[in-house]
């Protein structure tokens, strides 16, 4: 914690010369030019963390997500069925009704859907992956749906992750994010 307070009174005071046009501090202006290569990619948290094996992160995190669901639906479900009791038997589903193919198909295709026209969340009871609100318990759905079988009841003490709310309100307008302290 001291350490983060540190990194935020540096980048203030950094701002705030930046700002002041009597400083001596040179602004820095942002270089697009080039060739960038993308790195890292987590549409669904946790997901990659859990499902990739180490060896594979770095050519996961840079395979196009078009392409990832026939590159690695393969080792998802190995890991899932290896992993999740829910489904250790062939034929076994979660709450979406997929079995282990069908369900690490969907999330080896490691992108956030967002619906255009409809309800925005990651799950409420009725829409799931439709999006992700700020206030959605993301990592629960992820494990209820990993874990909890047929109707969420499977596996209870590995079905939530016991965290049922952020720390401090969220604001009703932007940018919606709780204050820090």
């Amino acid at each position: 914690m001291k350490n983060i307070k540190i990194i935020a009174l540096a980048v203030v005071t950094l701002l705030a010369l930046n700002c002041d046009p009597s400083s001596d501090i040179k602004t820095y202006t942002p270089d697009f030019s080039g060739t960038y290569t993308q790195a890292d990619q987590m549409g669904r948290p946790a997901v990659n963390t859990v499902f990739v094996s180490s060896g594979s992160k770095d050519m996961f995190n840079t395979t196009v997500p078009s392409n990832q669901g026939a590159a690695f639906q393969g080792m998802f479900e190995t890991n899932l069925t290896a992993l999740s009791p829910a489904f250790a038997n062939p034929g076994d589903q979660n709450a979406l009704g997929l079995d282990a193919a069908a369900f690490t198909g969907v999330l080896a295709t490691d992108v956030l859907n967002v619906s255009l026209d409809g309800t925005t969340t990651f799950y409420d009871g009725t829409n799931v992956l439709t999006g992700r609100a700020l206030a959605d318990d993301v990592i629960t759905v992820e494990l209820l749906l990993i874990f909890g079988g047929e109707d969420f009841t499977e596996n209870p003490s590995l079905s939530d992750d016991h965290v049922d709310a952020n720390d401090k309100p969220f604001l009703t307008s932007f940018p919606y994010l709780a204050s820090p302290w």
